[in-house]
């Protein structure tokens, strides 16, 4: 790790840890809940090509949030290599739900944004670790309402647009984020930074997360796979 590293993790905003036993966390949980039902629901009554303009809108805007979201990091020159790459896991989620359903469909995408997106999402707003707070209203909803839309989209195309889990996508999309974390993790420590948090644990009170390093990523590994598989028998199951 470098000098510079330190000195931009000395002069960066200290992360912003919201439990979710605290008001804050459940009233935020409660409305992030409410988020994602109202468009499951109200696609109950459209046709599929409404179906399919209200997922664009929806990406659409998640395109928008993100873009102003860096470009205002880089106007407060809090933008740098270390945290504002789009190497977090719901940050690769939420850069494929900008585009997913603007390109030809990819039965492979959708099943990495389904599992990575589905779970890394609801453990974000589980357990909430705003990195990149500065006390403004929009970074605050931005973070509920990326991860939010990471849960909504994929679930969206699974209920309304007809996209399916193939046979053992669940251990591929595990493979394919391992493959990703062998990557990643070479990458923290050359340039000091904490993607996925595999340099370091997040400081959140979540029971999957104990264990110093890389122990803690080994616990990870073993409920990843209970996690994901789960979620493909219960979804394979015939469609409510």
């Amino acid at each position: 790790m470098n000098l510079y590293f330190f000195y931009s993790f000395l002069t960066q905003h200290p992360p912003y840890v919201i439990d979710l036993d605290s008001y804050e966390g459940l009233r935020n949980l409660t409305i992030t809940s409410l988020y994602i039902l109202f468009f499951l629901w109200i696609a109950k009554s459209l046709n599929i090509d409404k179906k399919l303009k209200v997922a664009k809108m929806i990406c659409l805007m998640t395109l928008f949030i993100t873009v102003l979201n860096h470009v205002i990091d880089i106007n407060n020159g809090n933008w740098d290599i270390y945290e504002n790459l789009p190497l977090h896991l719901c940050s690769i989620s939420n850069l494929i739900t900008c585009f997913i359903l603007f390109i030809p469909r990819s039965q492979k995408l959708f099943e990495f944004l389904f599992y990575c997106g589905l779970w890394g999402g609801l453990m974000a707003i589980l357990t909430a670790q705003i990195n990149d707070y500065d006390g403004s209203i929009f970074k605050y909803l931005q973070y509920y309402s990326s991860h939010g839309t990471i849960i909504l989209i994929p679930l969206y195309m699974f209920y309304h647009l007809e996209y399916e889990l193939t046979k053992f996508s669940w251990l591929r999309v595990l493979l394919i984020l391992n493959i990703l974390m062998l990557i990643i993790i070479p990458f923290n420590f050359e340039v000091g930074s904490n993607y996925m948090y595999l340099a370091e644990a997040p400081n959140i009170k979540n029971p999957l997360v104990f264990g110093d390093w890389p122990y803690y990523i080994l616990n990870w590994e073993f409920f990843i796979l209970i996690l994901f598989y789960l979620s493909y028998v219960l979804f394979t199951r015939k469609k409510v």
